[in-house]
């Protein structure tokens, strides 16, 4: 299976193009209070030319019912991503997928788990690592993407330690805070994919 790669935290037209060139396979635009935080217009114009079958994720954090609607009208995304807790209080309509974050250690773990979900730490978008071990379990219940601390350097071994569905990085591919490096984009993308060439081979 491939690994589904997320490049999030994009504020740029050039990030943008750098990580569908690169093969990403969403792209996420942040809403939250962050150095990467963009307005739904911004978001809208920095996203116009991204192919169809590249999902384009509103990432957000506790919002109200209000600041969910205009990025739903303004950006119109693909996907919300935001604390599963938040779900309860927001209208998502039509085919907008939702994407719940699940932070370590949340006691809402031991619920049923969604089909699709993100995994990460306690903050977001701060390179934290979470518990691979514990990772590796919830892989087993949904199609988990796994966030936090990942990077070129590391993210072949939590593919291989994890299984999950896919791989979510901001952080690591940035030269500075908010200002994503088209360079280590490619690199993460590339290490990402390396190891999903290895399981190839070795079914052969």
């Amino acid at each position: 299976m491939t690994t589904f790669i997320k490049i999030c935290g994009l504020t740029d037209e050039a990030a943008v193009q750098a990580a569908v060139n690169a093969g990403a396979d969403a792209v996420g635009f942040v809403f939250a209070e962050s150095s990467r935080r963009v307005t739904p217009q911004h978001a809208a114009t920095i996203a116009a030319n991204v192919p169809q079958h590249i999902k384009r994720v509103a990432v957000m954090l506790h919002p109200s019912g209000d600041e969910w609607r205009e990025v739903a009208e303004v950006f119109q995304p693909d996907v919300l991503q935001t604390d599963a807790t938040d779900f309860a209080s927001l209208d998502v309509e039509g085919d907008i997928e939702r994407w719940p974050v699940f932070r370590e250690g949340a006691a809402s773990m031991d619920e049923e788990m969604p089909r699709t979900f993100v995994y990460e730490g306690q903050k977001s978008g701060r390179g934290e690592k979470v518990d691979w071990t514990i990772a590796a379990d919830l892989a087993k219940r949904g199609r988990m993407i796994l966030a936090g601390g990942l990077s070129a350097g590391n993210v072949a071994d939590a593919i291989a330690t994890v299984a999950p569905y896919g791989v979510d990085v901001s952080s690591a591919v940035e030269s500075a805070p908010g200002k994503k490096d088209a360079a280590k984009i490619k690199t993460f993308i590339d290490a990402a994919r390396i190891t999903n060439n290895l399981d190839k081979e070795t079914r052969r």
